[in-house]
C-alpha cells in the first residue's frame, strides 16, 4: 500500500536487494537447495534474528552490527554457519556463504529502466541499501543515482531514522519532497516516520503503477 500526502514530490529512495533485483527468498531457496542447508533450521535462525534487527526487540544483534559495518562478513559467515545444519546433519561451509546465499540476486531491468526514466524527467534518486558485507554491480551507478548510501559504508542502517536523514540532505530535499521503495515493511514505516511516501515493493508492475501518480510520470512497464 503506498500512503502518499499529496505533496510534489522530487526524489525517489530505493532499495537494492529485492527491489532492483529479483526476491531475496528465491535467491535464499536457491542457496539452500544448492548447499542442502535444513531449510526449516535456516528459518528458525534467521526468522529470530531478523524479527529482532527489524521489529524491535532488547540490545543488539549481529545483523544490526553487519549492517552497519561493525562486524566483518567472515565473522558474521562464521557464526551463522555454526547455527545451521546441512540435511547430511553437519554445518555448511562457512567461508562465502554470504555470497552463496545472494548468488541468485537477477538483475530487474523493468526498475533500472524506472530509474532512468524518472531521472529524465527531472527526479532525483538515492540508493538506500543496508549491506551484509556485499558486493555490488555498480556499472552504470552514475546514471542512475545522484546519491548512493549504503549502510555498510556509512555506519547507519535502516530502519534508523539518522541514515533516511542522511539521504535526504545528500539529495537536498525534504522528506515530504520523496517517495521510498522498499521490500520491508518496517525500512518504509520508519521513512513514513519522516513525511517521506512509501511503497512497499512485491513486484516491478505493481510498484510502478504506484509510482506514476505519486510522481506524475508515466513510466515504462506500465503500459507503453
Amino acid at each position: 500500500m503506498t500512503f502518499y500526502s499529496g505533496a510534489m514530490v522530487t526524489g525517489v529512495l530505493i532499495d537494492w536487494g529485492g527491489v532492483l533485483t529479483t526476491s531475496l527468498s528465491d535467491s535464499i531457496g536457491r542457496w539452500i537447495a544448492a548447499d542442502r542447508i535444513d531449510a526449516d533450521r535456516y528459518y528458525a535462525v534467521m526468522g529470530e534474528l531478523i524479527d529482532h534487527a527489524y521489529r524491535g526487540g532488547d540490545g543488539e544483534s549481529s545483523i544490526h552490527a553487519l549492517e552497519r559495518g561493525e562486524l566483518d562478513g567472515a565473522d558474521f559467515e562464521r557464526d551463522l554457519a555454526a547455527r545451521l545444519l546441512t540435511l547430511d546433519g553437519a554445518p555448511p561451509v562457512a567461508e562465502g556463504l554470504l555470497e552463496r546465499m545472494f548468488a541468485g540476486f537477477e538483475r530487474v531491468d523493468t526498475m533500472y529502466d524506472m530509474l532512468r526514466d524518472v531521472r529524465a524527467g527531472g527526479v532525483k534518486t538515492c540508493l538506500l541499501s543496508n549491506s551484509w558485507s556485499n558486493t555490488y554491480p555498480r556499472d552504470g551507478w552514475d546514471e542512475l543515482f545522484d546519491a548512493v548510501v549504503i549502510s555498510g559504508e556509512v555506519g547507519m542502517r535502516k530502519p534508523e531514522e539518522r541514515i533516511y536523514l542522511h539521504a535526504l540532505d545528500l539529495l537536498g530535499l525534504s522528506g515530504e519532497e520523496c517517495v521510498f521503495i522498499d521490500d520491508i515493511e518496517a525500512n518504509i514505516d520508519a521513512a513514513r516516520a519522516l513525511g517521506i511516501t512509501g511503497i512497499h515493493h512485491r513486484d516491478a508492475d505493481t510498484t510502478l503503477a504506484q509510482l506514476e501518480p505519486v510522481l506524475r510520470l508515466t513510466l515504462r512497464g506500465t503500459g507503453l
